[in-house]
């Protein structure tokens, strides 16, 4: 009898599909997974389509399964023009109903035991303004800025008080992995643009982004871990952890890991907007696909929203450094949690394993 029932919604996601791996992996673990998409493997795992925006779908799906005690909440929702969609109303909305929706039905069950939910550098500000070096939980930016992340948490405040269950809150910085048609993935993004310069004869890879500036990212196959980490520490009830793989990175240093791991030597600084520049070449894409057997679909199915996100965090049309954006990560390590990973090792081990998939061409 397993002594966890996972419930995983937002399962095609990046930090989703890396749950569901990683929970299939546990022999204490019964999985569900939730997602209006069907994830291309399930690790073991039953699978249910999922409207989050459906309240009747929700409580009905919340009946049938009946004994959840750990919810993963990695669902999102994104508009297109990625963006400028995360400070507007409906984008807020929504994101904050499909979590009433689903968590509503749920907690009522004395089963429930923990909720992760997911967050970001978004409730530092890093979108509308330079970060307070090191970025720490006890700073958000929770009056200053509209953000679905402060309705979301309110909610979930609420309505854990008084119960037995808890919640853990995850904010990780750059999420590298394998996921197909995620809003905000690099590694389609750019295996896609390296794809094309092949195409076009190059041997070398020019970096396309802005001026660089210092950052982190973190595997998602190591958040993945520390949302399971979260669920049974008692360290970790009720309280918000800043997530990273423990280094910092700028792109213009990491880039020749890259492009040595898709068969190019590093090229120059030779800024380009692949949201602009290669988003709309389907054709081009469908003429690879069919050359390597690839399965990785057409360019919207594959990238999602993440052209314009690989623009937007590689700092496209920058001309000077950025500020730094760094967290700290102290308070997670002091709770427990202190799994560290090489940012070049993680961008080559993503690209890899997409490789190996047939999502992209080999190297």
């Amino acid at each position: 009898m397993p002594s966890k029932r996972v419930l995983i919604a937002g399962a095609t996601g990046l930090v989703g599909y890396a749950a569901l791996k990683h929970f299939g992996s546990q022999k204490d673990c019964e999985v569900t997974a939730v997602s209006r998409r069907q994830p291309d493997e399930t690790f073991g795992a039953r699978w249910h389509p999922l409207d989050l925006a459906s309240a009747a779908a929700c409580s009905r799906l919340a009946s049938e399964l009946g004994g959840v005690t750990h919810l993963v909440y990695a669902a999102l929702y994104e508009r297109p023009g990625l963006v400028a969609g995360w400070q507007e109303e409906e984008q807020i909305r929504t994101n904050d109903l499909m979590l009433r929706n689903l968590l509503g039905p749920l907690e009522r069950s004395p089963s429930l035991r923990h909720v992760a939910l997911l967050q970001g550098t978004k409730a530092y500000g890093v979108h509308v303004r330079p970060l307070a070096v090191p970025a720490r939980e006890n700073r958000s930016e929770m009056h200053e800025q509209p953000n679905f992340y402060w309705n979301q948490e309110r909610y979930l405040r609420e309505a854990q008080t008084g119960k037995a269950w808890s919640w853990s809150i995850l904010r990780p910085v750059l999420i590298v992995g394998s996921s197909v048609g995620s809003a905000m993935n690099v590694i389609p993004a750019l295996g896609v643009y390296a794809a094309m310069m092949r195409r076009a004869g190059k041997t070398s890879l020019d970096y396309p982004g802005g001026v660089g500036r210092v950052a982190q990212a973190v595997d998602a196959d190591l958040l993945a871990r520390a949302i399971a980490w979260s669920g049974e520490a008692a360290t970790a009830r009720n309280e918000i952890f800043n997530v990273t793989n423990g280094d910092v990175f700028v792109w213009p240093n990491v880039w020749p890991a890259i492009a040595d791991t898709l068969g190019f030597a590093a090229g120059e600084h030779v800024p380009l907007s692949l949201d602009r520049e290669i988003r709309p070449q389907e054709a081009a894409w469908a003429e690879i696909r069919a050359a390597h057997g690839l399965r990785s679909g057409t360019l919207k199915e594959f990238v999602g929203l993440s052209f314009e996100y690989a623009d937007y965090t590689m700092g496209y049309g920058r001309d000077r450094p950025g500020p730094p954006a760094i967290v700290s990560t102290i308070k997670l390590m002091q709770a427990g949690f202190c799994e560290v990973m090489d940012t070049e090792a993680m961008f080559r081990k993503a690209f890899a394993e997409m490789q190996a998939k047939r999502l992209l061409p080999p190297r």
